[in-house]
């Protein structure tokens, strides 16, 4: 455990995080044009989402580095977690397959863990959870193997995994999160909304459809900074929103929810 996670006060949320690699700006990119990263700048960044994280009384336990792996800060990539049990994933992108040891060791002292096997594959960032439903995005990282694997490790705790199709984006969260077991945030042009069964959903105000990724913490929205409309929208439900600066992670196809895995201890 991280000197952090140690000092911090006993919470029944951990948040799993890992520090920046010194080669983020040789990311992946796909559905963005690479720009310039500061590197540094954006570990100030990675430093004030994790006390955000802390502040809304979440223990930040950081899974030990990977410094040789410029995407590894994007631990959500690496596993679903659900009451019961975490599922490591199998990412579709090569290169980072390496990344999921150090998440499934630390996660290992929480939860009983499930590998995703080849032929599949699956990222973390392609999993929207309502409830007990667990909708998965088919993307160019997770196909339908690792969809059916996926259903089976959770089905047995009552979740039903439900493939999800949508497009214009790198992840499923990308363009639709879940606000709480009944909502979900989403941009109707990128994701038919008929796909989410019961749930309640609203939509992202148009010219700010990449803020329909956000982090739920405690009843609190975690949203990226730079999107007033979608901000105004989702405090007019009564809901608290707390904005937080991940521009040079945004550069790198990254959000607010990338960067954490989150469990109930």
């Amino acid at each position: 455990m991280s000197e952090r996670g140690s000092r911090a006060s006993l919470s029944d949320l951990v948040a799993l995080t890992r520090a920046v690699s010194p080669h983020l700006d040789r990311c992946l990119v796909t559905h963005v044009a690479r720009e310039p990263i500061d590197v540094d700048r954006a570990r100030r960044q990675h430093e004030a989402y994790e006390r955000l994280l802390e502040d809304l009384g979440a223990e930040v336990v950081r899974v030990p580095a990977a410094p040789d792996l410029p995407d590894s800060v994007f631990v959500e990539d690496c596993a679903v977690v659900v009451d019961e049990v975490a599922v490591i994933a199998r990412p579709g992108a090569r290169s980072r397959v390496a990344e999921i040891d150090g998440v499934a060791e630390c996660l290992m002292r929480y939860r009983q863990c499930v590998w995703i096997e080849e032929p599949g594959t699956l990222d973390g960032g392609d999993v929207v959870i309502a409830g007990c439903a667990v909708y998965v995005g088919r993307s160019s990282r997770t196909n339908d193997s690792g969809i059916d694997q996926l259903h089976a490790a959770v089905a047995p705790y009552g979740y039903t995994a439900i493939p999800v199709e949508f497009g214009g984006a790198l992840h499923l969260k990308s363009v639709c999160t879940a606000l709480d077991s009944e909502t979900v945030f989403l941009d109707p042009r990128r994701v038919d909304v008929t796909q989410f069964r019961d749930l309640e959903y609203l939509a992202v105000p148009g010219d700010e459809w990449p803020a329909a990724n956000t982090l739920p913490v405690h009843g609190t929205i975690v949203l990226a900074a730079g999107f007033p409309q979608a901000a105004s929208l989702l405090s007019s439900t009564g809901r608290d929103v707390r904005s937080v600066d991940i521009s040079e992670f945004r550069k790198a196809e990254g959000a607010v929810s990338c960067k954490c895995v989150l469990l109930r201890r």
